[in-house]
């Protein structure tokens, strides 16, 4: 590629299913939960500062979240540094950054990837990033990475293709909400659905055009202020205007209405970390299967455990298997596996009983 592409970092999710870690005022990706030594959004950062210059890196965030992005990433300029003033899903945040961008450099790709996912295969990732910005520089192509299903997940969206097809990127003929148990096993012996990773590569001016035939709503209210962009004036102008965005997500508002989409099936070692359970699925376990991300830890009788605490702080476990173990410095929680989908109405639970200052 002649030009480097923009990368657009989505990072004002509040990682709810990851509490008691994530909080409201620090959620998941500015958090090290893999146990690496570095925040999810300083991983994801880090994974395209290897072939991308830092100038063409922007974060889009909630407000409340902006020095956070500032401290993790401290190499950013402020203005590579998006907020938003209210939540209203990610179809708006990224017509908001593209509008933006595109008054910087109309002809230019922009790759759009989560904060807070993790990808195993770095290589291989590249090669995937770098055949979609080639697809979509010369044709008006909408591309999304679809990830090789490694087992009947119910808990992702589906991308189905035609397995016929031989090319690299091969057209999308459908999406797939999250699958019932025999559904995804029917997937996943086809062989024609990948997973969706949520990471997209498309031209700024393809999308904002897609936006203006698919999401006009979203498009005519930030396109009212285009020659505000990038100017002291838009400040106020995207917090009076942003907040009337219809809520959609940009899979419901652009992929699943447009006819130029295209995946790219890969096995990059993806996951996006949804859940405590693909965390403990991606963590290394000892011999009785137990996922120790701190030291120090004693177990006895014990197996299949996911155990989190803070640092130096001496944690035992005797006869628990199938736990999720999470000890912050207000919080303990000890929760089975098997009901970590209730983690996000368990929140809702806990402010209703007055425990509010404690997510």
């Amino acid at each position: 590629m002649n030009t480097a592409p923009y990368i657009l970092i989505m990072a004002g999710g509040v990682g709810s299913r990851f509490w008691p870690a994530s909080r409201e005022h620090l959620p998941k990706q500015f958090l090290d939960i893999t146990g690496s030594g570095k925040s999810l959004i300083r991983q994801t950062v880090d994974r395209f500062l290897s072939f991308i210059p830092k100038e063409n890196i922007f974060v889009i965030t909630h407000a409340d979240y902006g020095r956070l992005v500032s401290e993790a990433i401290p190499e950013l300029q402020s203005h590579q540094i998006i907020e938003e003033p209210s939540r209203n899903n990610t179809a708006a945040s990224v017509a908001l950054a593209s509008m933006k961008l595109h008054k910087m450099d109309p002809d230019a790709v922009c790759i759009v990837a989560p904060a807070d996912h993790l990808i195993l295969d770095e290589q291989a990732f590249r090669k995937a990033i770098h055949l979609a910005v080639q697809h979509a520089t010369h044709y008006a192509s909408i591309i999304t990475l679809g990830i090789e299903p490694t087992r009947a997940d119910t808990g992702y969206g589906y991308i189905e293709f035609d397995k016929m097809d031989i090319a690299e990127v091969r057209a999308v003929k459908s999406f797939r909400e999250k699958p019932d148990r025999i559904t995804a096993e029917q997937y996943l012996n086809q062989g024609s659905f990948a997973w969706n990773a949520g990471i997209f590569i498309w031209k700024l001016s393809v999308i904002l055009k897609s936006f203006k035939e698919h999401a006009h709503q979203i498009y005519s209210t930030l396109a009212s202020g285009t020659e505000l962009y990038n100017t002291p004036a838009e400040i106020s102008f995207i917090a009076d205007t942003y907040p009337r965005t219809e809520k959609i997500s940009v899979d419901y508002a652009i992929l699943e209405r447009s006819d130029n989409v295209y995946t790219i099936p890969c096995d990059i070692g993806w996951s996006d970390l949804g859940t405590w359970t693909s965390l403990y699925e991606q963590s290394i376990q000892d011999d009785a299967q137990n996922a120790i991300l701190t030291q120090p830890v004693y177990l006895e009788k014990a197996s299949h455990n996911l155990i989190l605490s803070k640092k130096d702080k001496l944690v035992v476990v005797k006869g628990l298997e199938d736990y999720i173990i999470i000890d912050t410095d207000d919080c303990l929680m000890i929760y089975p596996k098997s009901g970590e989908q209730e983690i996000k109405q368990l929140k809702q639970d806990l402010q209703q009983k007055g425990f509010g200052t404690f997510l």
